[in-house]
C-alpha cells in the first residue's frame, strides 16, 4: 500500500454515501505496499479499506474484485468488495478506478511459528479448491512473460555476479516452462502475493487466522507456484533466506491434508520455489531502481530475494522430507 493519488474526505464521503456504507468519520493513508493508493476508512457502521488502482485497468480489475466476492461467498475469509445498487463492485474516485472492501480484524503476524504456517497452508488449499468454480479467467500478469520483459530493464543496474545469476535463473525458468510436467500442473486462480503482511490473525492465546487480503496480483496460474510464493515468505529465515524446516513441515502437512499435491507438482516444487524467488527479486529490483513518486512509499530491499534464490538453488527442497504423503519422486 502507498499513496499516489490524494483523496479528500469530501470526495471519499460521497462514494461511501452512494454505497450505503454510512457517514465517513476518518480517512488515513496507508504506508505499506507499493502498487496502489490505499486509505483506511472508518464510518459509523464499520471499518473499510479504500483502494485507488494506479496500474491495473478498469478492464483487468473485475477479475480481482469478483474473485474476492466469490471466495467470500464460499466461506474463505477475504475482504468482500462493496457493491452499488446495480451490483457493480468497481467504482471511480479521483479519476482512478476504485474499490472499497471491509477491513479484516486482527493483525499481521510478522514472526510466525509452525501453528501460524499450518493455518495459512490449510486456508490456501481450501482457497485453491474453491477457486475451481470461479468462471472468470485472467493470466497472472507477473508471470514468465513479464520476467522476460523486465529483466533487460533492471540488468544495467546490477553488478556482475548479480547479473549473471539473474540471467542464468531466467534461462532456467524458460526451460522449465517447456517441460511436460510444467504443462501438467493443476491451475486455477492464485493469490500470488500471500506474504506475512497480507494475512490477518485475530487476537487470541492461540493463532486464529482471520483472513487473506490484497488480491491485486491474483491471476490464473499453477497452484504450486502460489504454494512456492507463500513458502518463500512464511517458511524462510528473513535474515538469511534459509528454509525453516519445522514451519515448512507444518505448512505442507496442513496444505496436503486438504489438497494432496499431484506428481507433477512434487517434481517441480523446487523449481517453483526458485521461480517464486526470481519473480519477487525482479519486481523489487524494478521498484528499487525505477521507483514511482508517491507519498509514504517504502520500496522493499531486493537483496532479500536474491538471498532466497541463492538458498533455493543451493538447497533444493525434497518433498519426501516434508510431505505428509509418501511420494516416489523427489
Amino acid at each position: 500500500m502507498a499513496v499516489y493519488t490524494e483523496v479528500s474526505v469530501t470526495q471519499a464521503s460521497a462514494l461511501f454515501k452512494s454505497l450505503g456504507l454510512g457517514p465517513l468519520t476518518r480517512l488515513e493513508g496507508c504506508s505499506g505496499g507499493i502498487e496502489n493508493t490505499n486509505y483506511f476508512a472508518d464510518t459509523v457502521q464499520a471499518r473499510y479499506v479504500l483502494t485507488l488502482f494506479e496500474r491495473l485497468t478498469a478492464t483487468q480489475l473485475p477479475y480481482y474484485l469478483r474473485l474476492m466476492a466469490h471466495l467470500a461467498a464460499h466461506g474463505i475469509a477475504v475482504p468482500n468488495p462493496a457493491a452499488d445498487a446495480s451490483g457493480q463492485v468497481l467504482h471511480s474516485l479521483g479519476g482512478k478506478p476504485a474499490a472499497i472492501v471491509n477491513l479484516l480484524t486482527g493483525a499481521c503476524e510478522l514472526s510466525p511459528g509452525p501453528a501460524h504456517c499450518a493455518q495459512v497452508g490449510d486456508m490456501l488449499a481450501r482457497m485453491h479448491l474453491v477457486g475451481r468454480s470461479f468462471a472468470m479467467q485472467q493470466d497472472n500478469l507477473r508471470a514468465l512473460p513479464w520476467w522476460n520483459d523486465t529483466v533487460p530493464v533492471v540488468l544495467p543496474h546490477l553488478e556482475g555476479a548479480q547479473a549473471t545469476l539473474l540471467q542464468s535463473e531466467l534461462a532456467y525458468q524458460n526451460h522449465v516452462a517447456t517441460l511436460a510436467a510444467y504443462a501438467a500442473l493443476p491451475r486455477g486462480p492464485i493469490h500470488a502475493d500471500l506474504f506475512r503482511d497480507n494475512v490477518m490473525f485475530a487476537p487470541s492465546a492461540v493463532p486464529v487466522l482471520s483472513g487473506f487480503f490484497d488480491f491485486y496480483f491474483a491471476g490464473n496460474d499453477a497452484w504450486v507456484f502460489d504454494l512456492a510464493v507463500t513458502l518463500n515468505d512464511w517458511c524462510v529465515d528473513l535474515a538469511t533466506g534459509e528454509c525453516h524446516a519445522e514451519r515448512t513441515q507444518a505448512f505442507l502437512t496442513a496444505y496436503e491434508a486438504v489438497r494432496p499435491l499431484e506428481a507433477a507438482e512434487c517434481s517441480l516444487l523446487s523449481a517453483m520455489l526458485r521461480a517464486a524467488a526470481l519473480r519477487f527479486w525482479i519486481s523489487r529490483l524494478w521498484d528499487w531502481y525505477l521507483p514511482r513518486e508517491a507519498s509514504m512509499l517504502k520500496p522493499h530491499d531486493p537483496r532479500h530475494f536474491e538471498r532466497v534464490l541463492r538458498q533455493r538453488i543451493a538447497n533444493p527442497l525434497t518433498m519426501n522430507l516434508f510431505s505428509s504423503h509418501q511420494h516416489p519422486y523427489p
